[in-house]
């Protein structure tokens, strides 16, 4: 069984093919009772397949809608020909006509763009407060809609004085939607139908070539051979004319909503909550009455009932031309328990079941393989790498499909595009013009300079900005902004104000020179502990155990590929019989705790002690609380020393950690000390080493020469 043969069971299904019939017939009114789980997406999919054409899908909220729309996107994701689009209110929060948000708005205008070029085949999920909000009409999209092809004359400056008049903001270089920048030959454009922006380059009036690019970098990322410019369509709707969402699709739409009963309710209470809002408007700021900028809730069910309509959920609201009853069952919980998993699918295999598990995940679905095979238990399933929001258990078809996110009770979070994000770490554009005059940067060739400001200055003939510095004895130097790369924003301690740099004084290539020849002593050092390592034997760690894939696939988050990809590399040291020496490097939040844990855990499952070295106690107290919520349901016994506990108690658990009492044990520099013994010592995990004084370096090189060893750092 894999995702095509399970959605052909669905595709030939008596129910699927009525609920196709019924949609050809005008003014179709279809009612699809006793759903469960994400089945509603795995149906709604199977009727596009019968019954082609154009979707519209509404869900009662944001988040079932998000949900629905990943099942949808997950399910359809081999299929051609079908544009599958979420469709998102415009406002960070609902009917609060100050907040727009601009990845939303880049979302529905890709939205208008594409049912605008294109006729069928389109599948749009949404929900109330998005479908209610007006917009611009067709004519005026296209009236503001600019079309460019490469090979085609244009004159730069008519393209200029276009974008000005569609109210896009002319900037020296572009870094978010609604702007734009002409340079030379090379115009840019950040449109609102694209998360990136457009770089085109003339020749004369030839517009030569069209590319998409990273506005961070500057690097291309595509070519493209024609490009439609759309200006901010929220922003031309308070002006221009303006109609409902529902005209704005085709007429034969099918349209499945959930609950409309819930979702009329919303509209209502939003409605009202929108007049509040702009009565509350001074009234000098106030531009557009919500009863222009939102459909009011009788006009949606008046528009609503122009199409075929598939109402599916708890509550009906329109009479039924067809009333289907499903059988279908939630994914009942398993608390982790395998006993009783394994218990539910053999029940399902005696009755003639088909069992289905599925995961976008492929490392979880073989972790579940390995620990059904060392239960010793044979179970009867199908594995399919497809991401579901919910399981179910369809009695018509025989089908219990089980997500393994609820078998282990794991956070489960729907993935919408969000737009372009720049790094943390680069010094971007947007970033220079959030400087202040008297910020001190970095130029890696002349040393710290105090930032003055952006200048035009001639440059063969053309005006080109660049950055401005300020070193010591008021000399200048001027950055281009293609130099970027060069410079950072310095950081240093706070409160203490750096030394500025003379420009062509040695000052700066000695301090280079000076913390170069530190990092070769410290390479020096390295390489020597490394041979020492090389040379000794470690203690080579078995393979995963049952217990170690349990807790892994327990883990309440998905993995990211990075941390997957982490989690093996270090279990393949800790299994070689070479001494580990790995460093993880993340930012905050990225799950390198995870890690540890997984790695401390391993090294308890083969009769190992950890010892986990942190810089603070309050860290040392923070992990003991991870540690031990993560490893509670386990055979492993975690503590902690630290100076907030009494001498007493801190010499109890250090004897316990000598007898081996203790598998894992969390402290500060205090666990570097000569007194302290470990019975089994199999691995160490040093959590940000650059925090520690040179003592307590010097005394973990002896500790770290035969020991696995784990460090983290930010």
């Amino acid at each position: 069984m894999n995702l095509s043969q399970l959605k052909k069971i669905y595709n030939e299904s008596h129910q699927t093919i009525q609920i196709g019939e019924a949609l050809q017939q005008k003014g179709a009114r279809v009612h699809l009772k006793g759903l469960a789980g994400s089945v509603d997406a795995l149906i709604a999919s199977s009727v596009t397949a019968v019954e082609n054409g154009n979707y519209l899908y509404v869900l009662r909220d944001k988040e079932e809608a998000a949900y629905f729309f990943n099942n949808l996107e997950n399910i359809t994701k081999e299929d051609k020909g079908l544009s599958l689009l979420f469709y998102p209110a415009s406002y960070k929060r609902p009917y609060q006509i100050e907040a727009i948000d601009n990845a939303n708005v880049i979302q529905r205008t890709e939205v208008l763009d594409t049912v605008r070029k294109k006729r069928k085949n389109i599948l749009l999920v949404t929900y109330p407060e998005a479908i209610i909000e007006n917009v611009v009409t067709k004519k005026e999209f296209e009236k503001n809609t600019l079309e460019l092809a490469v090979g085609v004359e244009y004159e730069i400056d008519f393209i200029n004085e276009l974008l000005i008049e569609h109210d896009f903001e002319k900037v020296d270089y572009v870094f978010e939607p609604g702007q734009f920048a002409v340079r030379g030959d090379i115009v840019d454009i950040y449109s609102f139908s694209n998360d990136l922006p457009y770089r085109l380059e003339f020749f004369g009036d030839d517009l030569e070539s069209i590319r998409i690019f990273n506005p961070e970098d500057q690097l291309s990322i595509e070519t493209l051979k024609k490009v439609a410019i759309v200006p901010n369509v929220n922003k031309k709707m308070l002006e221009e004319s303006r109609t409902s969402f529902l005209s704005y699709i085709p007429a034969d739409t099918k349209i499945w909503i959930k609950d409309f009963d819930y979702a009329k309710d919303k509209i209502v209470k939003g409605f009202d909550k929108a007049n509040y809002t702009y009565n509350q408007l001074d009234s000098s700021v106030k531009r557009l009455s919500p009863l222009q900028l939102y459909l009011a809730p009788v006009d949606f069910e008046q528009q609503l009932t122009k199409h075929a309509l598939v109402e599916f959920g708890e509550r009906f609201y329109f009479d039924a031309n067809l009333e289907l009853d499903y059988s279908i069952k939630p994914q009942p919980p398993f608390n982790k328990n395998f006993d009783l998993l394994i218990e539910a699918l053999n029940h399902n295999t005696a009755n003639d079941y088909i069992n289905i598990i599925v995961s976008d995940n492929p490392t979880q679905l073989e972790r579940l393989s390995k620990i059904f095979a060392d239960i010793g238990q044979e179970v009867s399933y199908f594995p399919i790498q497809i991401a579901l929001h919910e399981g179910f258990i369809d009695k018509d078809l025989k089908i219990a499909c089980y997500t393994d996110h609820q078998i282990f009770e794991r956070y489960h979070r729907f993935k919408l595009k969000e737009g372009y994000k720049k790094s943390k770490q680069a010094f971007t554009l947007k970033e220079i013009y959030n400087l202040q005059k008297g910020d001190f940067v970095v130029h890696i060739d002349h040393g710290v300079g105090e930032f003055s400001g952006l200048e035009k200055i001639d440059t063969n003939g053309k005006m080109q900005e660049a950055i401005r510095l300020v070193y010591k004895g008021g000399d200048i130097l001027y950055v281009s902004i293609h130099s970027l790369h060069r410079i950072s924003k310095f950081t240093g301690k706070d409160g203490n104000q750096p030394t500025l740099n003379k420009l062509g004084s040695p000052a700066w290539a000695a301090a280079k020179k000076k913390a170069k020849s530190r990092i070769k002593e410290m390479a020096f050092d390295l390489i020597q502990l490394y041979a020492k390592r090389k040379a000794s034997k470690g203690f080579a760690f078995a393979p995963d155990s049952y217990l170690q894939n349990e807790l892994e696939a327990s883990f309440i988050y998905e993995d990211t590929p990075d941390q997957l990809a982490t989690t093996i590399a270090v279990k393949q040291d800790m299994e070689s019989e070479s001494p580990m020496d790995r460093l993880v490097c993340g930012d905050v939040g990225f799950g390198k705790t995870e890690i540890a844990i997984r790695a401390a855990f391993k090294a308890v499952a083969d009769n190992k002690q950890v010892a986990i070295l942190v810089p603070t106690t309050v860290l040392a107290y923070q992990h003991y609380k991870t540690f031990s919520e993560r490893l509670k349901n386990f055979p492993c016994t975690v503590d902690y020393v630290n100076r907030f506990k009494s001498a007493g108690k801190n010499k109890e658990t250090l004897k316990n950690v000598a007898e081996g009492k203790v598998d894992i044990i969390i402290g500060t520099h205090r666990l570097a000390g000569k007194d302290i013994k470990f019975k089994d010592l199999g691995l160490l995990i040093i959590d940000e080493e650059q925090k520690f004084g040179v003592s307590v370096k010097d005394k973990l090189k002896t500790l770290k020469t035969n020991v696995d060893t784990l460090t983290m750092t930010a």
